[in-house]
């Protein structure tokens, strides 16, 4: 695989999935098929902004795959968003839905726009505009967006509520992530967080490693981090520092406490805003040591979670990982580690919880948001944490079982299990004629 600097996150997933199509041996007409999406829309959003501008703003929707079930993807507010991230994403979308099994297929959206400089009224003029935009390609039975960076529960109602505007209907099952009460599902909030700690329990039986006593360490403090921690710690281990982006003072820094972070402190009041920054005067009360912004990768830990950005463990800080205390990577972020970073951490032992496995917890409780929307009847919480529970476990079995089996990386036993259930269902479907 080429090096970190002569790739970008679509050519690292296009060659990621060639390696495992071979290993596969898959068709190459439908290898061809899979490796680019079946379509993508680039779009202009006029919005109106308070001081009476215009401002025009680019936005993206790819649908990688939907020969399992409607495209399924995020929609995302970065003032960088480019369309080969969000065509790298979508095509990730495909392979995690596919690895635990639910029909659906894989789907990104994206703006490129720093949310932190619009008001209240300019995000939701923006998130309805998007809509506008791409109405004739999505819908319930065609393409259901969710949260995703920067993107939140309210930003979901706003986009559901111009998309009935526009069909004159009412499509709850539309968009996902929505808020409890007006068609969201309880539990979707910890589900991306729960389900990486659900897998790295699986992976510590494994290797008989006893969760009291265990440390973690977790690069990120939005949404899945604070889930990550909150579960981590519930099942005995202690979280030992966390990262974040500060805006203000336009740096990241880890934030560590040798006697674990305690998710009450986390979610006190005043501790983070919605973009997942931590205060630092909160954190000084709490008795929280300040360092640079990776020093959560240098602690000496039971496993380490990546679960924000990605490319965030590379080939210039790969080396700082301590491989004599590190047994567990979870990727809780999408495509958080580059090619180079993955040769390293192989080649030390590491045990790997790919992206696309680890964090699809968030993806797999959409889907049963989906599904309490059509049947308008809605599970309490614990029969969701069960479901997503029974759906993490059996998806993490299949693919460790796979690798232990044909000695595969798991990374790559996760994509020859996803590659081969979309193969069979287009060639089911009849779009690619293969060689018998």
């Amino acid at each position: 695989m080429a090096q970190d600097k002569e790739m970008n996150h679509f050519e690292i997933v296009q060659a990621q999935f060639d390696e495992n199509a071979k290993k596969c041996n898959l068709d190459s007409s439908m290898q061809e098929f899979l490796r680019e999406a079946e379509r993508e829309i680039q779009v202009r959003i006029p919005v109106e902004m308070d001081d009476g501008s215009t401002k025009t703003f680019t936005g993206f929707r790819v649908q990688h795959s939907t020969a399992r079930g409607p495209a399924k993807g995020g929609l995302r507010f970065a003032a960088n968003e480019t369309i080969d991230m969000v065509r790298a994403l979508a095509i990730m979308m495909t392979w995690k839905c596919a690895v635990v099994n639910i029909p659906l297929g894989g789907g990104k959206g994206g703006v490129a726009v720093d949310p932190r400089e619009l008001s209240e009224r300019e995000t939701e003029r923006l998130c309805r505009g998007w809509v506008r935009q791409v109405y004739d390609i999505v819908g319930p039975e065609m393409d259901v967006p969710a949260p995703d960076v920067a993107t939140n529960p309210q930003d979901m109602l706003w986009i559901m509520d111009e998309y009935d505007t526009i069909a004159r209907s009412r499509k709850p099952g539309f968009v996902t992530g929505k808020a409890v009460g007006v068609g969201g599902s309880l539990g979707r909030v910890e589900a991306t967080g729960y389900g990486v700690i659900f897998c790295v329990r699986e992976a510590f039986k494994r290797l008989n490693i006893d969760f009291k006593g265990a440390t973690a360490s977790i690069q990120g403090a939005g949404n899945n981090a604070q889930y990550c921690c909150a579960k981590f710690t519930e099942y005995g281990g202690k979280v030992i520092a966390m990262s974040c982006w500060d805006a203000n003072a336009k740096k990241a820094f880890t934030y560590s406490c040798e006697d674990g972070i305690k998710p009450e402190d986390l979610f006190a009041e005043g501790t983070l805003d919605k973009f997942g920054t931590i205060n630092p005067e909160k954190a000084k009360a709490f008795g929280w040591k300040q360092e640079d912004a990776d020093a959560w990768i240098r602690k000496p830990v039971t496993v380490l979670i990546p679960a924000a950005l990605g490319s965030a463990v590379h080939k210039d800080n790969v080396n700082g990982i301590d491989f004599n205390t590190v047994k567990v990577y979870a990727e809780a972020a999408n495509s958080p580690t580059t090619p180079d970073a993955d040769k390293v951490i192989k080649e030390k032992g590491v045990f790997v919880i790919p992206d696309f496995l680890c964090n699809a917890g968030g993806v797999t409780v959409s889907y049963f948001e989906q599904v309490q929307n059509n049947m308008n009847y809605y599970w309490p919480k614990g029969e969701v944490f069960e479901k997503l529970d029974h759906i993490m476990t059996s998806a993490f079995n299949d693919v460790i079982d796979l690798a232990e089996k044909e000695k595969l990386y798991t990374r790559d036993a996760a994509y020859v299990i996803a590659i081969q259930r979309v193969a069979h269902s287009v060639a089911g479907r009849g779009w690619v004629k293969t060689k018998k």
